[in-house]
């Protein structure tokens, strides 16, 4: 760099000790982003991350020094995904969260010829503020269900007039603009990010947070219930392991009938409803009056319940000509779903 303005070395050494001095380092494109929202953002990133605006030969330059000095090969290849006018972004920041960050920080900007939609653009259904004129008529050659009501211009339904990456035409954006809708974002768009030797590309980093909590909770109940079926002691699982294994000497030593203070009350009910099991078929001068009671309290807590019993086997009737009525493409379906 001996016939280099002195300018660019300082800015390549402030560049290379500022990637230097934190542990992630980011690229992000900050062309066409106006002077104002580009101070707004710097406000929000203050005390977060430190965003350096530069020439993308220096960023280049002082990337590739840094991963020298610092012995990081991988590093390096940061210098790969500069593009658009590009900025350095440091921080201590993880690199999801600093994505996160940038994303939120977008704010919506009106529709320019020739710029890419970042999502899909939807007209919503509803009155509009235009007044009936040549407008309407370029609406409808678009397809937009416009139509003038009460001397002014309604949608009749959503329509979606971009598909997110399309470019948007200055037709189209006569039209948004006088609808007040503002497809664009202006905001820092990430381009990569660096930490650990790992590069980080916004696909990677753009994850649904309640999709991958679902996941990581599925995950937990697996392994769960594998740690309780298979006895494996955990400090999560170790009551579970247990408590089961208590269930499981429990109901060995009632079929066994043998007698402990936690299994004497399940063992004498079952002598007893076999004892009035045998009682039933007996004459009733063999039985005591102890005996009789209790046939007599059984039968009564089967007529209390039997119009319980009635409207139950009804509504199971009903269930069973509402399954008759079920086609057998349905129901190997509901078959499949079941073995999933």
């Amino acid at each position: 760099m001996a016939h280099v303005a002195e300018w660019k070395k300082k800015e390549v050494e402030f560049l290379t000790n500022l990637i230097k001095s934190y542990p992630v380092i980011a690229l992000v494109d900050v062309a066409g982003v106006p002077a104002y929202p580009l101070s707004k953002m710097r406000d929000k990133l203050r005390g977060k991350a430190l965003l350096r605006v530069s020439r993308n030969t220096l960023i280049e330059l002082a990337i590739k020094r840094a991963a020298k000095e610092l012995n990081e090969p991988e590093l390096e290849k940061l210098a790969d995904y500069i593009q658009g006018g590009a900025g350095i972004l440091v921080t201590e920041m993880n690199p999801f969260k600093l994505y996160k960050l940038l994303e939120e920080s977008k704010t919506p900007a009106p529709a320019k010829p020739g710029a890419v939609a970042p999502k899909d653009v939807v007209i919503p259904a509803g009155p509009t503020s235009i007044a009936p004129g040549p407008l309407v008529g370029e609406m409808q050659a678009l397809g937009i269900p416009a139509r003038i009501e009460r001397g002014k211009v309604t949608i009749q339904k959503d329509y979606t007039v971009l598909k997110a990456g399309e470019v948007i035409t200055e037709q189209l954006a006569r039209i948004l603009n006088a609808l007040g809708i503002e497809p664009l974002e202006v905001g820092l768009n990430l381009l990569a990010a660096y930490e650990d030797g790992i590069i980080y590309t916004p696909e990677v980093l753009a994850i649904d947070e309640e999709e991958y909590i679902e996941m990581l909770r599925r995950a937990y109940m697996h392994a769960f219930n594998l740690s309780v079926n298979t006895a494996y002691p955990t400090k999560q699982t170790i009551e579970a392991i247990i408590q089961r294994a208590f269930l499981g000497a429990k109901n060995v030593a009632v079929e066994a009938g043998y007698i402990t203070p936690e299994t004497i009350e399940e063992i004498f009910g079952r002598a007893i409803r076999a004892v009035l099991l045998i009682a039933q078929n007996l004459p009733e001068e063999l039985l005591d009056e102890k005996t009789k009671e209790l046939l007599n309290a059984q039968v009564q807590i089967a007529v209390a319940s039997q119009p319980a019993q009635e409207e139950k086997a009804e509504e199971v009737e009903e269930e069973e000509e509402e399954e008759e009525e079920v086609s057998e493409e349905d129901a190997l379906a509901g078959l499949g779903a079941l073995f999933g």
